[in-house]
């Protein structure tokens, strides 16, 4: 039988393990041109935020997912880095090499878990060329 504490790592690895699902979806979604995988890693009114020339830039949701047109690959290579939650809330960065733009990108995600389903709800990112 196992004791509460190897319980509470089972039930932690379990929640990492959909955390990760859904950063998956996202990950792969969008390196190839899956807005079908894109709408369920992000919940249906998330925005995405970022730097632009010193100024705060949002982007709504469903005009990011939009830019992913189906079937149409994009040279990007996503890793997850970390992952953080405790109890509906977690956060994750997630690092994306885009080669053809010589760029790589930090993603922040927070995410809640909404009816058993865990949802980016906002993304933040930065990003550089490579060498910068």
């Amino acid at each position: 039988m196992l004791n509460e504490n190897q319980n509470k790592k089972v039930d932690t690895q379990n929640e990492i393990n959909l955390i990760n699902k859904t950063l998956l979806h996202y990950i792969e979604g969008t390196a190839n041109g899956e807005p079908d995988r894109l709408k369920k890693a992000f919940h249906k009114d998330f925005n995405l935020y970022y730097i632009k020339n010193d100024s705060l830039s949002i982007i709504n949701g469903e005009r990011y997912i939009g830019n992913f047109k189906p079937g149409k690959k994009n040279n990007r290579i996503g890793k997850v880095l970390a992952v953080d939650y405790e109890g509906d809330a977690a956060t994750a960065k997630i690092e994306v090499l885009m080669p053809d733009r010589n760029r790589i990108a930090i993603d922040y995600m927070l995410l809640l878990k909404i009816k058993g389903e865990w949802r980016i709800i906002h993304k933040s990112f930065t990003s550089k060329n490579y060498g910068d």
